[in-house]
């Protein structure tokens, strides 16, 4: 199963919201839904993967896919700059 993931070129996925509690935000993890995988299992296979947002501007931030989120197809990705809050609800690219 995983080997099939990482047979894909590039995926799409929707920033959902930054990691963290009610109390604590963190800046440099991110929850994404990827948007072509559906089920458990098919997140794992994006671990270690590159992700790359591009801010209207026309500058790249990229991160890395760190683990799964949760029990369904979510992930978590750590951004070195962390990103800014208008990058809430924007496609990213899993390259």
């Amino acid at each position: 199963m995983r080997k099939e993931v990482r047979a894909m070129a590039r995926v799409r996925a929707i920033v959902l919201a930054y990691a963290g509690t009610k109390e604590h935000q963190n800046n440099h993890h991110m929850i994404l839904k990827p948007l072509d995988l559906k089920g458990r299992g098919k997140a794992t296979g994006l671990i270690g993967r590159r992700v790359v947002w591009k801010s209207p501007t026309g500058r790249k931030l990229f991160g890395r896919v760190v683990r799964k989120h949760g029990n369904g197809d979510r992930i978590r990705v750590y951004f070195k700059r962390g990103l800014p809050g208008q990058a809430l609800g924007d496609y990213v690219e899993i390259l």
